[in-house]
């Protein structure tokens, strides 16, 4: 097994100069930084522990992954979940919060982070997922390549099972730590853990469940390069509003429901796709608001960004990004603010009085132009250069990103 999983981890990391495992002390984790330094090499490998702060073990657990690592000749830190969490969907929360705690050590420390992921865990997802529902989408089960958080993820044991990486462990005379919530039922996790022994008999175990993601991934590429062509065809860009030919709504229903979902994940910054009725419906009407998004139709013509009611709290200086994709350039001594009604009334006074051409002019719907950035001082709009009234500012928006079968 350690060879197969040796090879894995080399094939994943090649041509990244150092990578970050993330080690929680369990087997999977151990047994990941453990074949990472024997793959690559102790200098290419960082090591990184987030403590929660749930248990009271995770503080000696963090301490033992120190000295592992001390033994491997392996840079290590602990980072610390301190606002905890809020309530609600505990292990949920701990996982975003792990992701952007270990995201934020590893930009520019390493060129990627290696996650423990196996094929049961693989076959876990997707028994869980087949529980909420999910389409061909939650059926593709976790990626083993991800970007996140601006890093790229690696999982390179997902063909790995549990129990070879646990073998590995011993075989090296290694230990590691057994999280107690592992085995607590209250977690979906745990009792898809558990079904599989019942599933087993079957016929349905953990390889023929990760064959399956496999399969479904592959069905999800074919889909997602459907919906990339729709976008490339059918969709532009102007002053932040995307323009949208209203033939794609006669899209193949897959194709325009994937199209639009990523549309309205990339305008509100958003990870996760809109309820599949909430888009039909909005779809359906051709008009209306979602995930604070405002969709107008005007003759052959669709018009979609940012709902003016969505982002009429956001304001920064003029130096820093705006609504998660906005950057502006110019004089200084600005903040950035959605132009909203004042906004376009102090346009149309200017416009009136000569000084530059009528917003109407951009034949954008007045809606969508309330919702695009300005720069204000002192509670006055000093410069609108989406809305023909640059006064030497500039603004630019974060692209529109491909379509891609990201995973999870």
């Amino acid at each position: 097994m350690s060879g197969a999983a040796l090879s894995a981890i080399l094939a994943a990391c090649e041509g990244i100069d150092r990578v970050g495992v993330a080690v929680s002390g369990g087997g999977d984790s151990v047994a990941a930084l453990v074949l990472a330094v024997e793959a690559l090499g102790a200098a290419r490998v960082a090591a990184v522990t987030v403590d929660h702060g749930l248990r009271p073990e995770a503080a000696a657990e963090a301490a033992g992954v120190a000295a592992l690592c001390a033994r491997l000749g392996v840079a290590h830190d602990v980072l610390r979940w301190d606002e905890g969490p809020a309530g609600g969907n505990l292990m949920g929360e701990a996982r975003a919060a792990r992701l952007r705690l270990i995201g934020g050590w590893a930009r520019g420390r390493v060129g990627a982070v290696v996650l423990a992921h196996t094929r049961d865990d693989q076959a876990e997802t997707l028994l869980m997922r087949l529980a909420r529902g999910s389409g061909v989408d939650g059926l593709s089960g976790m990626a083993a390549r991800r970007e996140a958080e601006g890093m790229l993820w690696l999982r390179p044991l997902l063909d790995v099972s549990r129990a070879e990486l646990r073998r590995a462990l011993t075989e090296r005379g290694l230990g590691w730590v057994e999280d107690p919530s592992n085995a607590d039922p209250r977690f979906l996790r745990v009792r898809a853990r558990q079904a599989l022994s019942v599933l087993e008999g079957l016929g349905i175990d953990a390889a023929t469940l990760a064959a399956t993601a496999g399969r479904m991934q592959r069905a999800r590429t074919v889909l997602e390069d459907a919906a990339q062509r729709a976008l490339e065809d059918h969709v532009t860009e102007d002053r932040g509003i995307l323009r949208i030919g209203a033939a794609a709504l006669d899209l193949p229903g897959e194709t325009r429901d994937r199209l639009f979902a990523h549309l309205l994940m990339q305008l509100s910054g958003s990870a996760y796709r809109p309820r599949l009725e909430d888009l039909q419906r909005l779809l359906a009407a051709g008009r209306g608001t979602l995930m604070g998004c405002l969709l107008r139709r005007r003759g052959d013509k669709l018009f979609l960004g940012r709902e003016a009611r969505a982002v009429a709290d956001l304001a920064c200086p003029a130096g820093q990004v705006w609504d998660g994709r906005w950057r502006a350039a110019g004089p200084g001594g600005a903040g950035i603010r959605a132009l909203g009604q004042p906004g376009l009334a102090q346009l149309s006074q200017q416009a009136r009085d000569g000084l530059h051409p009528h917003w109407r002019d951009t034949g954008i719907p007045e809606p969508l132009l309330q919702g695009l950035p300005g720069l204000w001082r002192d509670g006055r709009l000093v410069a609108a250069p989406l809305v023909l009234w640059p006064q030497g500012w500039s603004l630019s928006a974060r692209p529109l990103a491909a379509i891609a079968a990201a995973g999870a």
